[in-house]
């Protein structure tokens, strides 16, 4: 299944013990259209407070539903502001929503304007001093390829190795937004949130272009800035082999970018 949500009232995708993680939600409904509990695996996790356009989702069941059902059926015992877009019946047995991703992206959308947001309150960040885009592309440079990205981990990641590879990080604007995209084959922990902040530390002129490069080097994460905040963070979804023939994913956020 493909799924789009907002992260604004939930406390990350997983699980918790309180119910209050998407997955809980996404649980809960499957269980009442099926009639039987069942567990979900996803591409990748979001913290609190983060949404997604393209999270993806595998379960196994016994039963067997046209995909059509399982959007309307689902659907209906979900919360409005979490919805499935899609789903796949005949995918082979060696899919796995995680595991067969060969990269995931993420989409920062900050609000650069000396007023805070109003109507985009939790869909946007903000930011309201000056920011130079120029000096913010010359600093995420460093951060492309494979490289040990401990100075950008939360310390309560869980994550196995800290060693990512970032195929790309694209930075635009659009009227008073700034938009930072990313890709890598698999993110830590807070990951985005820390470089964002990191980044904005030197488009600000808080720190120089070279900041980043020795941050990164320390592996220290106490030497980058702090975490940014989780408004404004889209879980665009994961990429996976052609073979698969998934449905992609739009990356316009609502009326805005």
């Amino acid at each position: 299944m493909g799924l789009c949500y907002s992260g604004t009232s939930y406390c990350g995708w997983q699980s918790q013990p309180g119910g209050c993680g998407v997955q809980d939600h996404l649980e809960r409904a499957l269980a009442q259209f099926l009639g039987c509990p069942t567990r979900t695996v996803c591409a990748g996790r979001t913290d609190a407070g983060v949404h997604a356009l393209g999270q993806v989702v595998h379960f196994d069941v016994p039963l067997q539903r046209e995909p059509s059902s399982w959007v309307r059926g689902v659907n209906a015992f979900l919360p409005r502001d979490i919805a499935v877009q899609w789903a796949r019946t005949d995918l082979p047995t060696t899919f796995d929503a995680r595991r067969s991703a060969y990269q995931r992206r993420y989409r920062y959308v900050l609000r650069n304007h000396p007023v805070r947001p109003a109507l985009d309150h939790a869909r946007v960040g903000w930011t309201h001093r000056p920011v130079d885009l120029d000096r913010l592309r010359a600093a995420a440079q460093c951060l492309l390829g494979e490289h040990d990205f401990s100075a950008f981990r939360s310390s309560e990641c869980q994550a196995h190795s800290p060693v990512k590879t970032v195929q790309a990080i694209d930075i635009w604007r659009e009227g008073d937004y700034l938009i930072f995209d990313l890709r890598a084959n698999a993110f830590l922990h807070h990951m985005v949130r820390n470089i964002v902040g990191s980044l904005l530390a030197v488009g600000n002129g808080s720190k120089p272009v070279s900041w980043l490069a020795e941050v990164l080097a320390s592996g220290d994460r106490r030497l980058a800035a702090p975490t940014f905040m989780a408004d404004g963070l889209y879980f665009i979804g994961p990429d996976y082999p052609a073979e698969f023939n998934l449905p992609p994913t739009s990356t316009r956020i609502g009326l805005l970018i």
